[in-house]
C-alpha cells in the first residue's frame, strides 16, 4: 500500500520528468535539429526516422538508466556508440551555438576578428581534452 509520502514522490517524479522532457522537446524544437540534419545531409524522406530515432534512443536510455543496467558491450561497439552519443552533443552544441550567435558576438565584442581561427581551434581542442579527460582519467 503507498502511503501519503510515496505517493508525493511519485507525483513529484512524474511532474519532473514531465518538465524536462517538454523541456528537451522544446529545446529540439527550437533549435531545429531534425530539419536541419535532413538539409544538410540531402536525406529529407528520413525525417520520421531521425524522430524516431531520437525519442527512442531517449526513452530506451532513460529506463537503462533508471533501472541501473550494465551493457557489457565489446570495446568496438564500445566505441561506436561513444562517438554517435559524442556526435549528437556536438551537434546539438553547435546548434545552439548557431542559433544565439555566441561566437560572432564574442569575437566581436572581443575585437578577436584576427584570431578567429585560433578561437575556434582552442574550443575544439578543449572539448576534446575535457571529454578525454573525463572517460580516461575521471572515471
Amino acid at each position: 500500500m503507498i502511503n501519503l509520502y510515496d505517493g508525493f514522490l511519485i507525483i513529484i517524479g512524474l511532474a519532473s520528468g514531465f518538465v524536462v522532457g517538454s523541456g528537451f522537446v522544446a529545446f529540439i524544437t527550437v533549435l531545429d535539429i531534425v530539419p536541419r540534419l535532413a538539409q544538410i545531409t540531402r536525406t529529407y524522406h528520413s525525417i520520421r526516422s531521425y524522430e524516431y530515432g531520437i525519442s527512442l534512443g531517449v526513452l530506451v536510455f532513460t529506463w537503462l538508466d533508471f533501472f541501473n543496467v550494465v551493457l557489457g558491450f565489446p570495446i568496438l561497439m564500445t566505441s561506436f556508440i561513444g562517438a554517435s552519443m559524442g556526435i549528437f552533443v556536438g551537434m546539438l552544441a553547435a546548434a545552439l551555438t548557431e542559433v544565439v550567435n555566441v561566437i560572432p558576438i564574442t569575437v566581436k565584442r572581443l575585437h578577436m576578428q584576427r584570431y578567429l581561427t585560433y578561437l575556434l581551434m582552442a574550443m575544439a581542442l578543449g572539448k576534446v581534452v575535457g571529454s578525454l579527460f573525463e572517460w580516461l582519467i575521471y572515471l
